[in-house]
């Protein structure tokens, strides 16, 4: 390994010394610039604005290498599914998500998510604060609408994250004898004061789902008049995208086909090929036909870090990162077994020997290839296929959304209102894009869906919200499981730790959540044994 690899344990496993420290001590001042110097100058508009793709990016690696920004919560997110095995390794800083550990609200590693995703919400807050619509100028209009976007998909996320749904491990009545059914998190805006910051309760569904659309019916009304063509901003093709999402979760499938269709039809982006996604130069690092990206340069703190960062963990091909160290990412060996051998995204994993497609895989290092484990990802690659520099290769740009998400979603809310319907379009999508001798034999049309989805998203961070929403079993316990032992949990239904917990902090900070957090979902299961 090279030198910039730092060996020290996660951090995640130790207890925060829980002061009074809160989204208020984080510097949570809703009003961030003033309005005289933000509405004089489109420029000074924009600087706020490109603050939220920075904070995407924005790292903390001195307190703990899974922290660096919106790429580590996806990650966090897609272990824990059953879709992402993790070679087993002293240097996971993410085993605590895998293994159902310190999953309560004292731990740091949900401190985290918590004080990251409300700096996402601050730095949203600050555009939309900065530009009084009376006086703003059309550029500026456009750039607050897209504040309004990128606040909709945090918040969308969040309730997505700590909505309090039915599972097998925990019930909705939590240790102070409160039911948190369906409550999410509590909404700060703009216009939040400090003094009700103090004082604000979780959401509930209804309040959030409301809220989020206010969002995205604002962004929609001016979004057009964006003029960034950077795809590290939301355009009108994003907020139809997010309004798809949106219905998604809400079960509203009327509209969540509408606006998937209505994203499809806006995008400048397009379906990526074969020959796109199989690229060991550019694949799943180059975002020409992505909806919406995160884009990292040499000289983002991220990337000098030289391993607290999106190619350092997602590429195992990166011989510089975390991954090629030990916790490298494989797809589930069920998974892979069930996706065909003509697909050719069946290709973006290493196949097990003996099986049909081995030998067919490119590597950027073929010497290193095949030290790689089977089922391994070659999905993302790093940037310029340079295995070795770590300026290089981790100045790169990864999905934050695809048309292809919509061409799914699409399908899968058809699918709930008409199967048929829903079957023509999946076979469609599959035949023209990525299978062409593709056919959907069996009973379950949306579990298919769902599924081909979660092969077409594996490690976008996306799979996590469609076994939440739809209830459904994660199972990584059984003959040939290529999960670690401790890993192996299987649940009858949605995992208990898909509805996280609220951070202590947040407790003592905000008297609303005190006793109406969510159950602590640790050690709800046993791990699989054979």
């Amino acid at each position: 390994m090279k030198r910039y690899f730092k060996s020290f344990l996660t951090l995640g496993v130790f207890s925060l010394a829980l002061a009074n420290y809160s989204c208020i001590e984080d510097g949570f001042d809703t009003r961030v610039a003033t309005e005289e110097e933000t509405t004089s100058s489109s420029k000074a508009t924009e600087a706020l604005l490109f603050g939220i793709p920075a904070q995407i990016n924005a790292e903390d690696a001195d307190n703990g290498h899974y922290r660096w920004g919106y790429g580590a919560i996806m990650h966090i997110r897609d272990v824990m599914t059953g879709d992402m095995p993790i070679v087993y390794s002293s240097y996971d800083h993410f085993s605590s998500w895998e293994t159902n550990k310190n999953q309560g609200k004292t731990y740091a590693i949900g401190q985290y998510i918590w004080n990251y995703s409300y700096k996402l919400i601050q730095t949203t807050n600050g555009v939309i604060n900065a530009v009084n619509e009376e006086t703003a100028t059309d550029a500026q209009l456009g750039m607050k609408a897209a504040g309004y976007a990128y606040r909709a998909l945090a918040y969308l996320d969040l309730a997505q994250m700590f909505e309090y749904l039915p599972t097998d491990g925990t019930t909705s009545t939590n240790e102070d004898k409160n039911d948190v059914s369906g409550l999410t998190v509590p909404i700060v805006t703009n216009e939040t004061t400090e003094e009700q910051v103090r004082n604000n309760p979780r959401a509930t569904r209804q309040q959030m789902a409301e809220f989020i659309l206010s969002d995205l019916d604002n962004a929609e009304k001016n979004i057009s008049k964006l003029t960034i063509s950077s795809k590290v901003m939301p355009h009108l093709d994003v907020v139809y995208g997010l309004k798809a999402r949106y219905y998604m979760w809400l079960a509203d499938y009327a509209n969540a086909e509408k606006y998937a269709r209505l994203a499809i039809n806006a995008t400048s982006g397009s379906v990526m090929t074969k020959a796109d996604c199989l690229d060991k130069a550019t694949g799943f690092n180059t975002d020409i036909k992505w909806m919406l990206a995160s884009e990292l340069t040499s000289e983002d703190s991220q990337v000098q870090t030289g391993i607290a960062n999106w190619t350092a963990w997602m590429s195992n091909e990166a011989q510089y990162g975390y991954a090629a160290a030990g916790p490298m990412s494989m797809i589930d060996a069920s998974m892979y077994a069930r996706i065909s051998d003509t697909d050719f995204r069946k290709l973006l994993w290493k196949a097990p020997e003996g099986g049909a497609l081995a030998g067919q895989e490119s590597y950027l290092d073929e010497a290193f290839g095949a030290s790689l484990p089977e089922y391994a990802s070659l999905k993302f690659r790093p940037a310029q296929g340079n295995v070795e520099e770590y300026q290089v290769g981790s100045a790169t740009q990864f999905p934050l959304m695809r048309v292809e998400e919509m061409y799914f979603i699409e399908a899968e809310a058809a699918a709930h209102q008409d199967a048929a319907r829903g079957q023509a379009l999946l076979e469609s999508f599959m035949k023209t894009y990525r299978d062409s001798k593709y056919a959907f034999s069996g009973t379950d049309i949306v579990e298919e869906i769902v599924f081909q989805k979660r092969v077409e998203l594996w490690g976008e961070g996306l799979t996590f919200f469609d076994i939440k929403r739809l209830d459904m079993p994660v199972t990584r316990g059984y003959a040939g499981t290529n999960f670690y032992d401790t890993a192996r949990l299987n649940t009858t239904r949605r995992p208990a730790w898909m509805n996280l917990v609220i951070v202590q902090t947040e407790e003592n900070n905000n008297s609303a959540v005190n006793h109406f957090n969510n159950p602590d979902p640790t050690d709800c299961y046993t791990p699989w044994k054979e």
